[in-house]
């Protein structure tokens, strides 16, 4: 049984790098990250509403890490 969880756990680190690859690319404006928060709020919200699954969370929390990353602090 050791043997399947670790082959699952190195499968999982694989998807979870290339997905952080991928996210680190993608292109995402700051009115689209809004506008994914909103649709994840109102999915997640509720009794018997969908759900975002796990895949999703990652690949959210990528893109909030690179927007922070790459975002320049704004001067006022």
């Amino acid at each position: 049984m050791a043997k399947t969880e670790n082959g699952t756990s190195q499968i999982l680190e694989v998807r979870v790098a290339d997905l952080a690859s991928k996210m680190r690319s993608a292109q995402v404006t700051e009115d689209e990250m809004k506008a994914f928060q909103k649709v994840a709020a109102l999915m997640g919200g509720g009794a018997g509403s969908l759900r975002l699954n796990a895949d999703d969370l990652i690949a959210a929390s990528f893109v909030a890490e690179a927007l922070s990353n790459s975002t320049p602090s704004r001067q006022r």
